[in-house]
C-alpha cells in the first residue's frame, strides 16, 4: 500500500480489506507505532501489525538475546545468541520481511524513569511490554495528556497469567463498532399509529436491536418515510416501532428499511492495576527480584502481600489465592501460546487505536491458564527448574514431564494456511515432535502459495509464491526450531486419499489438528478420528471472529455431533426471474459464467469423446436413436463463433437476450397491473418489475460486458485474439454491423413457486430433434464439424487473476441485471467477495485462535479430565472471548445396563466360511441384542423386508462385502429392535468385523 498514492494493493490485502474496509486501511497506512519489548509477546504484536499494514513501526529493546528467547521469540535464532545481538536488532530484518509496505526501525536506547518522552509525539500509538509498572504509568500519563492523545496499550505475559490494558484518551470516536454489513429489511406492513409498527416479510426476522437507526426507501403509500431516519424499538423478532406515523398517508406496499451505522464515543481512564499484578510488582520492589520458579515460599509471601493490598483498597476485593500462587510460581516463565492469544487481541486493539474501526477494549483483559497448572499442584518444584535449554521458559510453567510429552508427540496438522502457519510456530516453540526416540509433526496441504496469502500466512514470503504451502511451511518452521522432525505432504484428506491416511496412519497419531475452512473436510476428518479413537482440535476464523473446539475420545461429543444450520439457498425462481437484492444478481452472473464457460464446454467435450465423429452421430439420430445431450451439443456446434468478430457479435446478442428481452418477456407474462387471486398486486415487494436496458456503446458498463463476454467466448471456442482486437474502434465497427434479433414474446410458463428447484433436464420436442438433424447436416456439408470443431476449452473460475476477465464479466453482468431491476449495484470489490465466496481474514484473529488451540493441546497431551478442556468463541471487533466447557459425550441406553457412546465400537472375529447368519448370531451372543439390519456405509447388506435379502443369510461375509486382498476388517452399522413395538429400529455403535481371527 503506497503511502503517497494511498492505493491499496488488493492482491496482497484483499482478504483483510473485507474485514477492515478501505477507509480504515488507509488510516492505518498513515500511522506510526512504537513498540517496546521484543520478547515473546512483543514479537507476536509486531508480526500482526506489520502484516496488517501500518505505515511505520519502531521496535525498541535493550536486552541481549539469550537461550531462553529461543523458546519464546520465533524470530530469534541460535546465531543471534552466539553473536550477543540486541533483541530488536536481531529480529528487525525478519519482521521487516513480512510486509514491504511497512517501514520498520529498531531502537536500542535506554527507556527509563529519566528519559525525555517527547520523542513519542511522532507516534499515534505506543505499546509497552516488559516495562516496569512505574514507567508504564509515567508513559501512559504522558500519552493521555497529548492533544490529540497518543493511544496507549500495555500488555504482559507472566507464566500462565496475562494482562492487557488500553487507554485511547478521554474521548475516542468509533465510526463502526461491529464491522457487520448494515442489515436490509423487506417490509410487509406499517401501521398508522403512535408508535407506528413496522412488520417484516414472513420468515425473515429483522435481527435488529433496540436503539439502532434505520432509513427507509421504496415505501409505497406512506412515502414520506422514504429517505428519513428513525431510531427503533424492537417489538418482536418480526416487528419494531419507529415513532408516530398516525398523520402519514396509509401504507400500501413495498419498502426496504436499511440499518444506519452511527458513530459511538468511548471514554478512557489512565492506568490502574489489580491486586494480583500489584502484588507481583510489590514483591519485585521489596526483594529486588521476581518470585523464584516453582517456589512455594515465595508464593506464600506474594499471597500475604496481595491480602494486605486488598485491605488498603476501598472495596476490599476478594483475593483469589490460586491465581496469586500460580502467578508467583510461574511468573518467571513464559507460555508462548498464551502470548499468541493475547498478542492477537492486543494487535487488534492497536489497529482500532489507529483506525477508529471496531469497539475498543474497556479497558482491561486478564487471561489465565490455571486449567493447565492446577492438575500439576502435587509436582515437586524441581520439575519446573531450568535445565539450560530453549524450553526453560515453558518448563517453568508446565514442568519437565509435560515438556517431554510434547517432545514425544506425533501430531497430524491438516492445512497450512493462516491458522496452520501460526500452529507450526506454536509447535516449534513448544518443542512438539522433537523427541529423541519418538515424536513427529506430519502436515499436509494441496494448495500453492498465492500473493493474497502473504498478508496473514506469516511463514511465506514473496519468493515462495506458486510453491507448495506444506513444503514451504515445513522449511520455515525448521528455521524457528531446527530440532523439529517434520514430514510434509501435498494431499487432500478425503475418501480418495484413504490409502495414504489409513486407519494405521491415524492410530500412530497422538492428536489431529485441523486448520481448514472446508466444513465437509472437517466432518470427514472428525469421523476418522472417532473411528480410530483419536483426539481432534478444530478451529476456524471469519474476519475478527474465531472459534476453537476440543474433541477427546470418551469424554466429549465430536464435531459431527452438532450441525450448523444449512446456508440459506436463493430460490431458483428468485435467481431466474425475481431478484430483490444485489446478492441475487451476483449469484445469477456467477451461474451464467459457470453454465456458459465451464459446464456447457465440458458437456460438449464429453459428448464428442463418446461419439468421435459428426457423421456417426448424424447416422444414429436419423435412425431414431436418442443420444443424451445431443440437441444442445449440435446447437452449440452450429452457432460456434469462428472469429473474433463473431465472438463480439455473440456477446452483443447475449446482451439483448439477458438485459432487454428477459424484461420484455416478464412484463408480457405479468403486466405491471397484474393482480393475485387475493387482489394484491403481483409486482410488489420483494418482487421488483424489470425494465429493458437499451444498449449504449458509450456506457462503460455495457461496453465492459461486451468486451469481457467476447474474450471469454473466444477463449472457450479457441478463437485467437490480439490486443488490437480490444480497441474501441474495432469493437464499435463490429457492433454497428450486428443485426440484433427482435423480441418475440413466448407463452412459456414463468416459475413463481419459491420452493421449486431448477429442473435437471429440459425436454426436447420432436421439432427440435428435426432441427438438430438439419443443423448437423449443414455443419458437415460446410466442413464445420471437423476434429477441431468438436473441441472446446472449459474455463475454471479464478477470482484473484485480474487479467483473465472472469470478474469483469461477473461484475458487468450482475450490475446490468441490477440496473434492469432497479437494484443498487455493487462495486467489483464487493462482487468479488460474494461471487468468489471469499472468507474475510485478518492475522490478529488467526494468531489468537492458534494460541488457544495450542493451550488446549497441552491439556490433551497431559491427559487432563473433561472439565479442564475449554471451547472458545471470540470476536475481536466487539471485543469478546467466551469460554465454555466441552459438551459431555451422550450415552445411548439399549437395555439391561447395555449402553454405548459415539466412541464405542463392538468387535466380531470371523473366519473364511463365516456367513451373514453366523455374524448376526455372533452379535446376539456377544452383546445380547437382536440385529434387525446390517449396513456397510451406504450399502444395505441385510434388510429383511427387502426382496431377496433373507437368502443373503447363507452367503459368506467375504462374498457380501467383497473386501480388497489387503483388507483385514470392515466397519458395519447394526440396527436392533426397540423395546416398544411401533418405534423405529435403533442403530447401535459401529461393529468392526475381522474376516479372520487376529492374534490378540
Amino acid at each position: 500500500m503506497a503511502a503517497d498514492s494511498m492505493e491499496i494493493d488488493d492482491a496482497l490485502y484483499s482478504r483483510q480489506r473485507y474485514v477492515l474496509g478501505d477507509t480504515a486501511m488507509q488510516k492505518m497506512a498513515q500511522s506510526h507505532v512504537f513498540l517496546s519489548g521484543i520478547g515473546g509477546l512483543g514479537v507476536e504484536i509486531a508480526k500482526n501489525i506489520i502484516l496488517a499494514g501500518v505505515k511505520a513501526l519502531t521496535v525498541h529493546d535493550t536486552r541481549q538475546c539469550t537461550k531462553w528467547d529461543l523458546g519464546i521469540n520465533f524470530f530469534i535464532h541460535e546465531d543471534d545468541i552466539t553473536s550477543q545481538r540486541n533483541r530488536a536488532e536481531a529480529t528487525l530484518h525478519r519482521i521487516a520481511e513480512l510486509n514491504p509496505y511497512v517501514h520498520v526501525a529498531a531502537s536500542v536506547v535506554p527507556l527509563d524513569e529519566t528519559t525525555d518522552l517527547s520523542f513519542l509525539k511522532q507516534y499515534q500509538c505506543v505499546i509497552l511490554t516488559e516495562v516496569s509498572l512505574l514507567l508504564q504509568k509515567k508513559i501512559n500519563d504522558f500519552c493521555h495528556a497529548q492533544q490529540p492523545p497518543i493511544k496507549f496499550i500495555s500488555a504482559d505475559v507472566y507464566g500462565v497469567c496475562s494482562r492487557l490494558f488500553c487507554d485511547f484518551g478521554d474521548e475516542f470516536e468509533v465510526l463502526d463498532t461491529t464491522g457487520e454489513e448494515p442489515k436490509e429489511i423487506f417490509i410487509s406492513n406499517i401501521t398508522q399509529s403512535n408508535p407506528g409498527i413496522v412488520t417484516c416479510l414472513e420468515n425473515h426476522p429483522h435481527r435488529l436491536e433496540t436503539g439502532q437507526f434505520l432509513t427507509f426507501r421504496e415505501v409505497n403509500g406512506m412515502s414520506c418515510l422514504n429517505g428519513s431516519t428513525h431510531q427503533i424499538t424492537v417489538v418482536s423478532p418480526y416487528s419494531f416501532s419507529i415513532g408516530d406515523t398516525s398523520d402519514m398517508e396509509p401504507y400500501l406496499h413495498g419498502g426496504i428499511a436499511v440499518q444506519v451505522k452511527t458513530p459511538k464515543m468511548f471514554y478512557f481512564a489512565p492506568l490502574q492495576i489489580h491486586v494480583a499484578m500489584l502484588a507481583l510488582n510489590h514483591f519485585q520492589e521489596n526483594f529486588g527480584r521476581g518470585p523464584n520458579i516453582g517456589c512455594l515460599q515465595d508464593a506464600e509471601e506474594m499471597l500475604k502481600i496481595a491480602m494486605s493490598i486488598s485491605e488498603t483498597l476501598e472495596n476490599k476485593p476478594q483475593v483469589n489465592g490460586d491465581v496469586v500462587k500460580w502467578l508467583s510460581r510461574t511468573a518467571q516463565g513464559f507460555l508462548a501460546p498464551l502470548a499468541a492469544a493475547v498478542g492477537g487481541v492486543a494487535s487488534q486493539e492497536v489497529l482500532k487505536a489507529v483506525t477508529g474501526k471496531f469497539s475498543p477494549l474497556q479497558q482491561w483483559l486478564y487471561l489465565d491458564m490455571l486449567d493447565i497448572v492446577t492438575p500439576l499442584e502435587k509436582m515437586g518444584s524441581e520439575e519446573f527448574l531450568p535445565r539450560g535449554d530453549r524450553y526453560d521458559a515453558l518448563r517453568a510453567c508446565i514442568g519437565d514431564s509435560l515438556c517431554q510429552k510434547l517432545h514425544d508427540l506425533n501430531i497430524f496438522l491438516v492445512g497450512c494456511g493462516a491458522i496452520g502457519c501460526e500452529m507450526l510456530k506454536n509447535f516449534a516453540l513448544l518443542g512438539v515432535g522433537t523427541g529423541q526416540d519418538r515424536g513427529l509433526v506430519t502436515i499436509t496441504d494441496p494448495d500453492l502459495i498465492e500473493k493474497s496469502n502473504l498478508n496473514r500466512q506469516f511463514l511465506f514470503r514473496p519468493h515462495h509464491i506458486q510453491k507448495p504451502k506444506s513444503y514451504t511451511a515445513a522449511e520455515a518452521t525448521l528455521n524457528i526450531n531446527p530440532y523439529l522432525k517434520i514430514d510434509s505432504y501435498i494431499n487432500k484428506v478425503c475418501p480418495a486419499t484413504e490409502s495414504t491416511y489409513s486407519d494405521e496412519f491415524y492410530t500412530k497419531q497422538d492428536v489431529i489438528v485441523t486448520a481448514l475452512d472446508n466444513v465437509e473436510a472437517r466432518r470427514y476428518i472428525d469421523s476418522r478420528c472417532v473411528a480410530n479413537l483419536r483426539p481432534l482440535i478444530d478451529s476456524g476464523t471469519m474476519g475478527t471472529k474465531g472459534h476453537t473446539e476440543v474433541i477427546v475420545p470418551h469424554l466429549t461429543e465430536s464435531y459431527n455431533s452438532h450441525r450448523d444450520p444449512p446456508e440459506e439457498e436463493i430460490p431458483f425462481c428468485t435467481l431466474k426471474s425475481f431478484p430483490a437484492a444485489i446478492e441475487h444478481t451476483i449469484q445469477w452472473a456467477r451461474d451464467k459464467f459457470e453454465s456458459s464457460f465451464s459446464h456447457k464446454p465440458s458437456l460438449f467435450n464429453k459428448f464428442w469423446q463418446t461419439y468421435p465423429s459428426a457423421e456417426e452421430v448424424l447416422q444414429r439420430i436419423k435412425s431414431g436413436e436418442s443420444l443424451e445431450g445431443c440437441f444442445h451439443v449440435i446447437k452449440t456446434l452450429s452457432r460456434r463463433p469462428r472469429s473474433w468478430t463473431q465472438c463480439v457479435e455473440l456477446a452483443r446478442v447475449k446482451f439483448e437476450k439477458y438485459f432487454s428481452h428477459k424484461a420484455l418477456q416478464l412484463l408480457h407474462s405479468f403486466p405491471l397491473d397484474t393482480r393475485l387471486k387475493d387482489g394484491s398486486l403481483f409486482w410488489q415487494s420483494p418482487k421488483r418489475p424489470p425494465f429493458p436496458v437499451k444498449f449504449e456503446f458509450n456506457d462503460p458498463l455495457h461496453y465492459g460486458f461486451i468486451v469481457s463476454a467476447a474474450k471469454l467466448f473466444a477463449t472457450v471456442y479457441c478463437v485467437p485474439f490480439t490486443e488490437k482486437d480490444f480497441s474501441e474502434e474495432t469493437i464499435l465497427k463490429i457492433i454497428s454491423a450486428v443485426k440484433v434479433p427482435e423480441f418475440r414474446p413466448s407463452n412459456k410458463v414463468v416459475q413463481t413457486d419459491e420452493t421449486a428447484r431448477k429442473p435437471d433436464h429440459i425436454p426436447v420436442s420432436s421439432e427440435d430433434e428435426r432441427n438438430a438433424i438439419f443443423q448437423l447436416e449443414k455443419s458437415i456439408l460446410s466442413n464445420e464439424a471437423l476434429e477441431n470443431d468438436l473441441q472446446m476449452k472449459p474455463i475454471s473460475f479464478e477470482k484473484d487473476d485480474d487479467s483473465n476477465g472472469h470478474m469483469d464479466f461477473i461484475t458487468a453482468a450482475s450490475n446490468l441485471r441490477a440496473k434492469m431491476y432497479n437494484i443498487e449495484p455493487a462495486d467489483r470489490f464487493k462482487t468479488k467477495r460474494i461471487a468468489g465466496k471469499i472468507i474475510p481474514a485478518i492475522a490478529t484473529a488467526t494468531a489468537a485462535v492458534s494460541g488457544l488451540v495450542a493451550l488446549e493441546l497441552i491439556k490433551v497431551v497431559g491427559g487432563y479430565p473433561a472439565d479442564a478442556y475449554k471451547n472458545c468463541f471470540l470476536n475481536l471487533a466487539i471485543p469478546i472471548m467466551i469460554f465454555t466447557e466441552t459438551a459431555e459425550v451422550r450415552r445411548t441406553e439399549i437395555r439391561n445396563g447395555l449402553s454405548f457412546t459415539i466412541w464405542d465400537r463392538w468387535t466380531i472375529y470371523g473366519k473364511e466360511d463365516f456367513t451373514l447368519l453366523d455374524f448376526i448370531n455372533a452379535v446376539r451372543e456377544k452383546y445380547g441384542i437382536e440385529p434387525t439390519m446390517v449396513v456397510q456405509g451406504v450399502k444395505m447388506l441385510y434388510v429383511p423386508v427387502m426382496p431377496g435379502h433373507i437368502k443373503r443369510l447363507k452367503l459368506t461375509m467375504q462374498k457380501l462385502v467383497k473386501p480388497s486382498a489387503d483388507k483385514k476388517y470392515v466397519d458395519l452399522t447394526v440396527s436392533f429392535a426397540p423395546e416398544t413395538d411401533g418405534e423405529e429400529d435403533l442403530p447401535g455403535p459401529p461393529v468392526r468385523y475381522y474376516f479372520v481371527q487376529e492374534d490378540n
